[in-house]
């Protein structure tokens, strides 16, 4: 456990109170925090927009960061200024904006993928299907609920994914049977749970929690990837089963990556890379993998025509041509 000022627990306590997740809650403490020790912990309140430029400038210049690391700390500082000090920045910051150039992807071939499989823990392999098989971003796979699941139109619907938004994606068929067994095991979970008189139920949204009283006791709700413990809320103290932690499906991976001999350097998020990818070398169209992905902005989604056009399935190198 983190030991914070009593400032840093109170923004913490507003953002769980507003529902925001427990990974934008520690992204935004960390920024805060660097922010106010840049400033030799001066109290933001007593700080504005000139001290917030030179912050920004600072990361993009000294600290060479990407361009969205550089927006990630602006984002939090807008969040501080709006919703905790409630005196909100301009909209007209003057600072040096990031120009360091964003990376291309890194992306699996389908034999690398398949060999990254076969080393991965059991535990984790459904989950890196779905990853693969579907899209996902490592956070919106682990906390999928059961429900979420469609078995009849064989998708999976996404709630609040990055930037809160919802999207439906496609269910690769090869994985129901895995699915289902999972089903199985958190309601195995599920009976278990509700033996225990300290058990509250899974979290939920507040406004379904009032909504829907009983829904946190329901499979239907329960997430699909449980915890194998029994945990207290960081809100509440309320004992629940959350989900996997992201950090488990990382080391999983790391370590599948170094049984298989691969020498990429693979994270879970290169699972969603080859996904796209894959799609578009397939023949998919790009909208139909923009959307698939959710991204808002097509030009994000171009990144992996990118990967495929300066490739050998691009330009045909002139090496290739000699005789």
């Amino acid at each position: 456990m983190k030991t914070r000022s009593p400032f840093l627990n109170s923004i913490s306590e507003y953002m769980l109170l507003h529902q925001y997740s427990l990974r934008t809650v520690d992204t935004y403490l960390t920024w805060i925090t660097a922010y106010i020790h840049f400033h030799k912990k001066r109290h933001p309140a007593s700080m504005g927009d000139n001290e917030v430029e030179q912050y920004l400038e600072y990361l993009a210049l000294k600290s060479n960061v990407a361009p969205r690391t550089q927006a990630t700390a602006l984002n939090a500082l807008s969040f501080l200024y709006k919703h905790i000090i409630k005196n909100e920045l301009s909209l007209n910051l003057n600072f040096a904006r990031s120009k360091k150039q964003s990376k291309l992807p890194i992306v699996m071939t389908p034999d690398e993928v398949s060999q990254l499989m076969k080393h991965l823990n059991k535990r984790y392999y459904l989950i890196a299907g779905l990853m693969y098989g579907s899209g996902l971003r490592v956070m919106e796979a682990v906390q999928l609920r059961v429900q979420d699941i469609d078995f009849d139109f064989k998708c999976i619907r996404v709630w609040n994914g990055k930037g809160n938004k919802h999207r439906i994606v496609t269910l690769a068929v090869e994985l129901i049977p895995m699915l289902r067994n999972q089903i199985t095991q958190v309601d195995e979970y599920l009976q278990l749970d509700l033996k225990n008189e300290l058990f509250s139920g899974v979290w939920m949204p507040h406004s379904l929690a009032k909504k829907y009283p009983s829904a946190n006791k329901s499979l239907a709700w329960q997430y699909l990837f449980p915890s194998h413990k029994l945990s207290g809320d960081p809100e509440t103290g309320e004992i629940r089963r959350h989900h996997f932690h992201h950090t488990c499906i990382r080391k999983a991976v790391k370590k599948a990556v170094q049984s298989a001999g691969l020498t990429k350097l693979i994270t879970p998020h290169t699972f969603r890379h080859s996904f796209a990818t894959h799609l578009l070398q397939n023949g998919a169209d790009i909208r139909t993998v923009q959307t698939q992905l959710g991204h808002s902005d097509i030009k994000t989604t171009q990144i992996y025509t990118h990967v495929l056009q300066q490739g050998a399935n691009g330009v045909v190198s002139p090496l290739s041509k000699l005789t």
